[in-house]
């Protein structure tokens, strides 16, 4: 399974509207800020998720994006969905489609359980979950990145402060 930039953004950016404060709105800016992704292409996916009925917009003065329905609610695996599609795909066909022959006719039943399992488990973690801590722990033995500090921007012509 691979994860498009695209659906690693609108699930940062629901989960950043289930943390605001009280369901609050945010504003496109507000949000592209807090997740560092770029504002034009985050209003395009907060448009799909709009038409998903993921999240509503509100124009205006003090308008912007909030969830349409409660975080807890709301899947991961709905997003993925909403912005990329299904989440498995052989050739551009859903596993349930595929017969092979011979030696490799068993080979659609493989893809037909990692579809299962894809959507077991990310149909079964809210935006809710991960907005308020670890939803998932990661497997033993598994790497996994370090955070990395913030660098403090403004100042001088290099980007220090001062």
């Amino acid at each position: 399974m691979r994860i498009s930039a695209k659906a690693d953004y609108a699930v940062r950016a629901v989960i950043e509207l289930a943390a605001a404060p009280g369901g609050t709105s945010l504003s496109a800016r507000e949000i592209a800020t807090a997740q560092e992704i770029p504002q034009n292409f985050l209003e395009n996916i907060l448009a799909e998720l709009r038409r998903a009925g993921i999240v509503h917009t509100h124009r205006g003065p003090g308008g912007g994006s909030s969830l349409a329905r409660p975080p807890a609610q709301i899947t991961v695996g709905e997003i993925l969905v909403a912005i990329d599609g299904p989440l498995t795909a052989v050739r551009d066909l859903p596993p349930e489609q595929l017969v092979y022959e011979g030696a490799a006719r068993n080979l659609p039943a493989l893809w037909c359980r990692l579809h299962s399992c894809l959507r077991e488990l990310l149909d079964s973690v809210t935006v809710a979950a991960v907005a308020s801590g670890p939803a998932i722990r990661p497997p033993p033995g598994a790497r996994m990145p370090r955070p990395r500090a913030r660098v403090a921007r403004g100042g001088g012509r290099d980007g220090r402060a001062g």
